[in-house]
């Protein structure tokens, strides 16, 4: 039997099990996808022993995901420009590989929910300088978007994502991220304001053009309160889960030898457990 798991610390809240245990049922997989609680401190001899353990591959969630990379032995060109990995396998010989799907996902899913979505090329910008907006500016410029602004709460960690990404990165004081909208095709909350028991994302969309993108990387709840305000107001959006779901792609293929799909009764299944649709 083929077995993955997902480590993190805290794990318990951890999505993947309900997406790879789909897959694996839909396609008639004899496999297992588990949950591993593991400390930081003891991460690196975790990740040593999967193969002892019966496991070919592991999702990586916080606070992991810098270690991960770190422990392979090899990294595709996402694990690195990213800095992080959340997507682990072994090879035969039991050579450990590191991928960061982040990017992909997000990618992805933008690109299915809003078709020509940077038809425009105008600027996008993103709020948030940790892992994710990470991700999500490496797929920006990857798309060939041309201009990203970043606008974090400490601009010191927002100047050293630009710094990284190049002169195609524009750092905004977070005083002055509402004004800043004006002229931008795409709007990312890249952190974790909004989120269910997390401070609320203060943002005015005035300046923002109402035919422009509003992405939420958060999906607990669904619907946030900035996808509420950008839909009354004409936006477009396009919620978390898309992401979180197009992200899982990669390593359940990896794993288990089928590229499985992102389908409307995938989607309704995880949203269930979040207590939306």
């Amino acid at each position: 039997m083929l077995r993955a798991c997902v480590i993190g610390w805290p794990v318990e809240h951890s999505r993947s099990p309900l997406i790879h245990r789909y897959w694996l049922k839909q396609y008639g997989i004899a496999g297992a996808y588990e949950k591993e609680a593991v400390r930081p401190e003891d991460f690196s001899a975790f990740v040593a022993s999967l193969a002892a353990r019966g496991y070919v591959g592991a999702n990586v969630t916080l606070p992991h995901k810098e270690a991960a990379l770190h422990a392979a032995e090899s990294a595709d060109e996402a694990a690195v420009a990213i800095g992080a990995a959340n997507t682990l396998w072994l090879d035969p010989d039991e050579t450990l590989h590191a991928s960061n799907t982040d990017a992909y996902g997000f990618m992805t899913n933008l690109d299915e929910q809003v078709p020509g979505w940077n038809a425009g090329g105008r600027p996008a910008m993103v709020l948030g300088a940790g892992g994710a907006a990470r991700a999500i500016v490496h797929g920006l410029k990857e798309a060939g978007v041309s201009r990203i602004l970043i606008a974090n709460r400490t601009r010191d960690r927002a100047e050293a994502l630009a710094t990284e990404f190049g002169p195609h990165v524009t750092v905004v004081d977070w005083e002055d991220r509402n004004r800043n909208l004006s002229g931008c095709g795409l709007l990312v909350n890249a952190t974790s304001l909004g989120m269910t028991g997390k401070e609320r994302l203060d943002i005015d969309l005035a300046a923002l053009p109402v035919d422009a993108v509003v992405a939420d990387i958060v999906y607990s709840p669904l619907e946030t309160e900035l996808l509420a305000a950008a839909r009354a107001r004409g936006n477009r959006v396009v919620d978390g889960l898309g992401m979180l779901l197009h992200q899982a792609v990669p390593g359940f293929e990896r794993w288990f030898g089928v590229r499985p799909e992102v389908t409307p009764e995938l989607r309704a299944h995880v949203a269930a457990s979040l207590g939306g649709a």
